[in-house]
């Protein structure tokens, strides 16, 4: 139905405001949007003047006269986007905004260009501009590091794997570009490298005709992640006209190789370990600094698991590793990728969002979000239904509430807004089932587990992702409405939200179930709606029926945080090209940050406070991890020691490590283990562990500081730490004691080295045993 025209009660109004309007009346210019049009992607020149006439009407409705309207206006937006631009005093602009139709209003402000954001929210640039103190400027963008990136391969026409503004490739480079069957493959001086590995895929599989023999990026994936890690620069990078400004990796100036390791899955499996070795093997030789590891399966011996072993190879050489920390969360004990060498990374937010509201005839509104490119008709409400009441003579109940294939009944969707139940199937694929059943649009709900965790995806609909407790009111509103209606709004770009981050409910959680000593994920990083390069050869939603392409793809998950830290590395690399990796993961952690853009505490997905567990050191800081001042450095034999302290035996060690090697006469404690982070998951009430930094700052003097874990008394000898020179090294213990009653769970602290320039933080992770 439509609300009644609000132009006759309007206009008397309005034209005593006109008449009686003072001379200093204040003017600005506004855009009012709408969202998108209904004509279509290619609209005719009838279609455009269409739109403007719809302008003219609307405003003039408030003004008093289309005269006055088009005199106001000095854009109209008629191909895409929906909106016009005008000059209108600030009360009749707070009015336009009341209206239904209307998704925004707001001020024609001066703005630079924004990047596809995350790098401005890591703090790298502000408002567009790089400032002087920003690792970008320092580290000359990451100039000359060389990121490796193993996933699905590269798609090189991405105008983020343009050489334009680069050098010769660095004469360290051994790679080749390894176009196989496919001849219009190039690299160039930005995309220095690419080679694909396919014989351990095709040992599941069975034979692989030629076309599998390129390194060209078939699903995304790979794309994406390698642009995030070191894309170029590339101006006006959207996803349908949303998230708008200029993308860019985290060392822009970096250069990359591709190393295909994943292809189409075969019972839920893409990359298989035989490939992942022989990438492994392939980079080290060619001469990456950085190797960028998105994939992972579950946590595994280290022996058996072919990331722990190709990426402790590459940290023998000086190459620093990072790694996803996998997507199985919110559950405990879901994080991969746990080998100490690693550098593993979490998910949180950014503060942007795409805000889609669902309006409810009683008119209460929800906000989820979408990155959605169909619009439903401004201001019509329609019927509303949950899609278990749409569902299939054959479906069941839950199967329809779910949105899966097949399960609903076009005579009953048809022409209906559904409400689908998230879970089980991937969230687009509900959206295309919807669609298919000749749904309108689509409130994607959450179920319990998802809590408020809401993603914006490129639907095939109009669509808004929402959160349970937001899915409870409508199910409520539905089932106590004789006639439920709803409208979608289109969504928007919002930047600043708060609190940010958070912790995304799928990213991984600790405790490390491999070796709970270490703690695990290590950092975390933006991993929610990240848009960067993507694939020409699949639609945005990665599903055979989505027949769009785009330049550029909004994705989440723990892939897409990996790789901003695989980018900061190139450029502390860059910066500090003697450093260890050890160094550099120290660097990283102990100046992450643990609150949020409000200043309090990270939290959860489910607005709980976040715990070392979901974020590890904290949400990275890139500015402060240039310039440290201290380190916790390991050396590949500590970590052969850490190897024998967990019973492998010294033959086994001596195979790993391609050297000979005996474990110390005197045991270890994997308390000692020199890791930037203090975690003792058996603790009987008392423990003296051990700890040393090294200075790669200025001389100084660090005094320290402690927050206890509850219930758990902290001392560290001696309390002070006086460094003279570069590269000098201090140790010092630190005592645990319980006391009271033992507590039935992980309790958390943390103990900081500060000079009060520099202010080294180790969470402190304790479990009684």
């Amino acid at each position: 139905m439509r609300l009644p025209s609000p132009t006759l009660c309007l206009l008397p109004f309005l034209f005593l405001t006109l008449v009686q309007r003072p001379t200093f009346a204040s003017i600005k210019p506004y855009v009012v949007y709408f969202g998108g049009h209904s004509h279509g992607p290619k609209p005719s020149s009838f279609d455009a003047n269409l739109a403007k006439d719809s302008h003219y009407e609307f405003l003039g409705s408030f003004l008093g006269s289309r005269e006055f309207a088009e005199d106001a206006i000095f854009y109209s937006y008629t191909r895409h986007i929906n909106g016009f631009a005008a000059t209108l005093e600030d009360e009749v602009a707070a009015e336009i905004a009341k209206h239904p139709r209307v998704v925004s209003v707001f001020l024609n402000q001066g703005r630079k260009q924004h990047t596809t954001h995350s790098w401005s929210f890591l703090g790298l640039e502000k408002d567009g501009v790089v400032p002087s103190s920003s690792i970008w400027k320092k580290a000359r963008f990451g100039e000359d590091a060389i990121i490796g990136n193993l996933d699905t391969g590269v798609w090189p026409e991405s105008e983020s794997f343009s050489d334009e503004g680069l050098g010769p490739v660095p004469s360290k480079w051994k790679g080749i570009c390894q176009n196989g069957y496919d001849p219009g493959f190039h690299c160039n001086r930005k995309l220095i490298g690419a080679r694909y590995f396919n014989k351990g895929y095709a040992s599941i599989v069975g034979h692989l005709n030629s076309s599998f023999d390129t390194p060209r990026d078939e699903d995304g994936h790979g794309s994406h992640t390698l642009s995030t890690a070191g894309g170029n620069f590339v101006a006006g990078a959207s996803v349908f006209y949303m998230g708008n400004g200029t993308a860019k990796g985290g060392s822009p100036k970096a250069r990359v190789a591709a190393y295909k390791v994943c292809y189409p899955p075969v019972d839920g499996d893409e990359c298989f370990d035989a490939d992942i070795l022989a990438a492994f093997d392939a980079a080290i030789s060619d001469g990456v600094d950085v190797l960028s590891v998105s994939l992972g399966g579950n946590p595994t011996a280290f022996f058996n698991d072919s990331v722990a072993i190709g990426s402790f190879h590459a940290v023998k050489h000086g190459i620093v590793v990072i790694c996803s920390a996998g997507n199985s969360g919110p559950v405990d004990g879901t994080v991969s990728n746990v080998a100490p060498w690693e550098i593993t990374v979490g998910a949180s937010t950014m503060d942007r969002e795409f805000p889609s509201y669902v309006v409810l005839g009683n008119k209460i509104s929800f906000k989820g979000e979408s990155l959605s490119a169909k619009a439903l008709p401004k201001n019509k409400f329609f019927p509303l239904m949950s899609a278990a009441d749409a569902r299939a003579t054959n479906a069941s109940i839950e199967n329809a509430l779910l949105c899966k294939d097949g399960s609903l009944d076009p005579e009953k969707a048809k022409g209906k807004i559904l409400v689908c139940l998230r879970g089980i199937n991937a969230r687009v694929d509900k959206g295309q089932q919807a669609a298919l059943a000749g749904a309108v649009g689509m409130v994607l709900a959450n179920n319990k587990d998802a809590g408020n965790e809401i993603l914006a995806d490129p639907h095939v609909l109009p669509v808004s992702h929402i959160n349970y407790t937001s899915g409870v009111a409508i199910f409520k509103y539905i089932n106590s409405t004789e006639y439920p209606v709803a409208y979608i709004t289109h969504p928007v770009t919002r930047i600043g939200t708060k609190p940010a981050p958070v912790v995304a409910a799928f990213s991984s959680k600790g405790p490390n179930t491999v070796t709970p000593e270490i703690l695990k994920p290590d950092i975390t990083a933006p991993g929610v709606s990240v848009i960067a390069a993507y694939t020409k050869a699949q639609g945005p939603t990665n599903q055979d029926f989505d027949t769009r392409r785009v330049l550029f793809n909004s994705v989440s998950g723990t892939s897409m945080s990996c790789p901003h830290v695989s980018g900061i590395v190139g450029l502390l690399k860059t910066l500090h090209p003697t450093w260890s990796p050890a160094s550099i993961k120290s660097a990283i952690m102990t100046t992450a940050m643990t609150q949020d853009n409000t200043m309090e505490p990270i939290l959860n997905a489910n607005h709980t406070k976040a715990s070392p567990f979901s974020y590890g050191a904290g949400h990275i800081r890139p500015n402060k991890a240039m310039d440290p001042g201290l380190v916790y450095d390991l050396t590949v034999n500590d970590y052969l020691n850490l190897l024998c302290a967990l019973g492998y035996n010294e033959t086994q060690i001596s195979t790993f490590s391609d050297a000979p090697y005996e474990c110390p006469s005197k045991p270890i404690s994997l308390a000692n283990f020199n890791y930037p982070s203090i975690t003792v998951p058996k603790f009987n009430g008392s423990i003296t562990l051990s700890r040393t930094v090294k200075n790669v700052g200025s001389p100084s003097t660090y005094k320290l500081r402690i927050r206890k874990p509850t219930g758990v008394s902290v001392s560290v000898e001696p309390k002070k730490l006086e460094f003279k020179k570069v590269g000098e090294e201090k140790a010092f213990t630190v005592t645990l004691k319980g006391k009271g009653k033992a507590a039935k769970d992980y309790v958390f602290g943390e103990l900081i080295w500060s000079d009060n320039k520099h202010h080294v933080r180790s969470p402190i992770v304790v479990k009684w045993f």
